[in-house]
């Protein structure tokens, strides 16, 4: 039993038990034992059959969900810091600059796990040595702590890879980068045999990392990250561990789905199945939507409602990428502040946004009557330039500088950025037939509702009965999330904090505008990521 008081879920199973269409892997979460289930515990340990077999002929093995608690909270601050208000996700999906083709660095991004961790156990090389990994969706490499890592505190608190006593180990050596922020986890890449339940995959290549900074991995539960990805994001070309799965016929098809629970008082922190769908995991049938984009499991996404009533924003359409690996949901900036005002939450006043309304609001909403094309209006005013289809921020190079803040081009690309969001506002009041007064004081609210510079905004948790609901348009379906489900609760008793799921994240065309599905949204709903087909899918989780 671990120092923190979860546990693994062991079930044994018989020799011809083994022989299964698909892989399971079991999120578990147990409370403390007394000394007769400890030493019961320690007999399982030592015995080598300790994965089960349930009537529908799936592997199961034992993983941890770890909540989220006020130190994990402040280790997410602390890497938000690190890694800068725009970098921290935005690197991690390598939108700056996009122009079809992918890098081979700025791809994974050790993310903030706000609500939990969800993560399992792998082997790696001959004996199996093992670790715990996260199982990312939104990445595509493997990598673990190398025993060649000797500087970085973060490898003394977690196991390390020890190529030495691999007998199956076969040295590559190409360095790898992996960066996040102002920061990088460095290593390079190795090849061994890598054990996902009873499954082996051999010759897999994987990263050794021999630096770890900031704080961010020492307060991990996990030593490092399995990649669910596509190669095309795949850090160095490696070739991911599911295609390997896959190629190697180790499991039956090219499927595997997610189920993760939400519910703090479960046991259980989930499941991850691979090879097959679990029908005990959800209800109804799924909605099923085809990628969009390899590299990313990309698809199109359209209208945002908040208490059934459009945002406004994608209901011309949003991309979209579910991510098993990023705790939150992140939006554009329009929509997250409209979310926030409805919902409450508490952000930065942001003085670009009042400043932009105070002088240029009603002269806005009189060329919004005027039938002016919404998308010209802020280049028509100098805010922006129009690329023929849209506003264009001024100083674009900004964005990408290191030195942003010394860049003469910052500020008008928060005045086009602010500008946009009043358009879209005030457009959608107009629809609902509000007076010049009504419009102008609600669009004032929502600058009193921006996200904070971290992305964190703050909820009373005494309101959380009266909140609307926010609903997402997949695949023709409307997909909902009750207050329960997109708040976050941190700590306990009289220290509880309510922090709002949602988060801020502005990609341009033709990358965005683009919403990340993490696990707030997951956990609601059960998601199959169909290789074969090349689509996702979603159906209410059970």
């Amino acid at each position: 039993m671990s120092d923190d008081g979860w546990s693994p879920k062991l079930i044994s199973c018989s020799k011809t038990e083994r022989l299964s269409s698909s892989l399971k892997l079991s999120f578990t979460m147990g409370a403390k034992s007394g000394a007769a289930l400890v030493a019961v515990f320690l007999l399982l340990l030592l015995s080598p059959a300790v994965f089960s077999l349930s009537n529908d002929r799936l592997i199961r093995v034992g993983l941890k969900k770890k909540k989220l608690d006020q130190l994990n909270r402040v280790t997410g601050q602390r890497y938000s810091e690190e890694r800068g208000t725009l970098g921290g996700i935005e690197r991690k999906y390598s939108f700056h600059g996009y122009n079809g083709d992918y890098e081979d660095t700025d791809i994974v991004s050790l993310k903030n796990y706000m609500d939990a961790q969800y993560y399992g156990e792998i082997g790696i090389g001959t004996p199996s040595q093992k670790f715990t990994v996260i199982f990312d969706t939104g990445s595509s490499n493997l990598w673990v702590p190398s025993s060649k890592c000797y500087f970085s505190i973060a490898c003394y608190l977690h196991s390390k890879y020890k190529s030495s006593e691999s007998s199956t180990y076969k040295k590559n050596g190409k360095s790898a980068d992996i960066h996040y922020g102002s920061g990088a986890i460095s290593g390079f890449f190795s090849q061994d045999n890598v054990k996902v339940g009873d499954l082996v995959v051999k010759k897999q290549e994987f990263i050794e990392a021999t630096k770890e900074p900031g704080i961010t991995f020492l307060a991990a539960k996990f030593d490092g990250i399995l990649g669910l990805g596509f190669q095309e994001i795949s850090v160095g070309k490696a070739v991911p561990v599911w295609y390997n799965m896959v190629d190697q016929d180790l499991v039956p098809e090219p499927v595997f789905s997610f189920w993760l629970n939400r519910n703090t008082k479960g046991e259980e922190g989930g499941e991850l199945v691979f090879g097959g769908v679990d029908s005990s995991h959800y209800k109804g049938e799924h909605t099923y939507v085809p990628v969009t984009q390899k590299g990313y499991w990309q698809f199109d996404m359209g209208d945002v409602l908040i208490d059934g009533e459009t945002t406004g924003f994608c209901s011309g359409g949003c991309s979209a990428i579910a991510d098993s690996g990023t705790s939150l949901l992140a939006g554009p900036t329009t929509v997250i502040t409209q979310i926030n005002h409805a919902i409450g939450a508490s952000g930065v006043v942001s003085q670009e946004c009042k400043m932009v309304v105070g002088q240029y609001g009603k002269t806005i909403l009189e060329m919004l009557l005027a039938e002016a094309q919404p998308q010209k209006i802020c280049s028509q005013m100098g805010f922006c330039t129009f690329d023929g289809t849209r506003g264009v921020r001024m100083g674009i190079e900004s964005v990408v500088d290191e030195h942003e803040h010394k860049s003469s081009g910052g500020l008008r690309d928060g005045m086009c950025t602010v500008c946009e969001m009043a358009v879209v506002w005030m457009q959608n009041q107009l629809r609902k037939n509000q007076t010049e007064e009504q419009i102008l004081d609600y669009v004032n609210q929502l600058c009193d509702r921006l996200p904070s510079p971290m992305g964190e905004s703050v909820v009373d948790c005494g309101d959380l009965a009266s909140l609307p609901s926010v609903s997402f348009t997949i695949g023709g379906r409307v997909f909902d999330l009750a207050p329960e489900e997109y708040v976050l609760q941190v700590g306990e008793g009289l220290a509880a904090q309510c922090v709002s799921g949602f988060i801020a994240l502005d990609v341009a065309p033709p990358r965005g505008p683009l919403w990340i599905l993490g696990d707030v949204f997951m956990g609601r709903y059960h998601t199959v990521f169909d290789y074969g087909n090349m689509q996702v899918g979603f159906a209410e989780a059970a």
